[in-house]
């Protein structure tokens, strides 16, 4: 089977991130033959590459890019694809419908009126299929397949990092510095969380407000902001609890990344999580902008850690059952042959 798989997103991002994963992972499956098509960015390209996927990269650009977008459904067009996956919005309005058939993988609850000329839809979860549906998308045409993570074995950090003191307790959030991320409430829990430090990893238009309310709670020395980082596997390994304190999620990728790495979970019941998470087995779900119940779940945790361990051991083999790059992939490969 040829499919061409269309990325128009930018450098950096969980979506982004799963593209290339996805994309170099299928390459070692010989039934397909597989060609990226996607915006420049020298490490996506770099994965894909040395996957053996070749890449053809355009601007994916808005009315005014006109002649480049044409340049790319020509080249799509002429290299013959079976099947097409698109991934988010650009990419999917600019993929017309053609001699394949034309796949919208959605990893969000995204506007659905630029999926509606597509020929099937991927979910990556239960609740984003049924917004599919809801919206008028056919049932037997669309399938849910949940992401894996980059399975890379890594070590710990020392726990000394960014001049963590001993013996102190490390709550690792991370993601882009959105409202939504809601790390507001986490910050406003650390004060009731003795013995403890956040590690905050990522970037947004959240950070200097976040920073500001650091300074109102009095709690400066005890959260270092850490940027984006590419190590999330290894500040995993070396975390006592992982939280997700969003107020919306439509999937929480880091949900499955801490079960992998054997992290302690503590998220908020929003839309990924919620769905992804039995509370008390893979880890523990807190109401939504509660930062009472936030510190509380916290606490528990922190304060008996046997059972936070067994908590994270359920969730590690939960993942190798259901989440895995091996079960993933095979879905994709039935789904592809049972479309082609």
């Amino acid at each position: 089977m040829r499919v061409a798989q269309v990325m128009a997103g930018a450098p950096i991002g969980g979506a982004e991130s799963f593209y290339a994963r996805l994309v170099a992972a299928l390459a070692n499956y010989p039934q397909l033959d597989q060609m990226a098509f996607t915006r420049t960015s020298p490490q996506r390209e770099s994965i894909l590459t040395q996957a053996g996927v070749p890449v053809s990269t355009f601007c994916f650009g808005g009315p005014l890019q006109f002649l480049n977008n044409r340049q790319y459904v020509k080249a799509l067009e002429e290299w013959h694809a079976d099947i097409v996956v698109t991934y988010m919005n650009r990419a999917t309005k600019l993929t017309p419908a053609g001699n394949y058939k034309l796949v919208a993988r959605l990893g969000h609850y995204y506007n659905l009126k630029y999926y509606r000329h597509c020929d099937y839809w991927i979910g990556i979860t239960k609740g984003i299929c049924a917004h599919l549906i809801k919206g008028g998308m056919s049932a037997e045409r669309v399938v849910q397949i949940p992401n894996f993570v980059d399975e890379t074995i890594a070590d710990p950090l020392p726990r000394s990092s960014f001049e963590t003191p001993d013996s102190t307790a490390i709550l690792l959030a991370l993601g882009r510095l959105h409202v939504n991320k809601a790390f507001d409430v986490l910050l406003k829990a650390l004060p009731a969380i003795p013995n403890s430090v956040v590690w905050l990893a990522g970037d947004g238009p959240e950070k200097e407000s976040l920073t500001e309310l650091c300074e109102e709670l009095k709690i400066t020395d005890r959260v270092r902001f850490l940027g984006w980082r590419t190590d999330v596997n290894s500040l995993m390994k070396t975390a006592d609890i992982l939280v997700c304190p969003s107020r919306h999620e439509g999937l929480g990728s880091i949900v499955p990344e801490a079960w992998f790495n054997g992290c302690p979970l503590l998220a908020t019941d929003s839309q990924g999580p919620g769905e992804l998470i039995k509370d008390g087995e893979t880890g523990l779900l807190t109401p939504v902008d509660n930062v009472d119940a936030l510190a509380d779940g916290i606490n528990q945790l922190l304060g008996d850690s046997q059972a936070a361990q067994a908590l994270a051991q359920t969730a590690y083999n939960h993942y190798q059952d259901n989440y895995s790059q091996e079960n993933i992939c095979a879905r994709y490969l039935e789904f592809f042959s049972s479309v082609n």
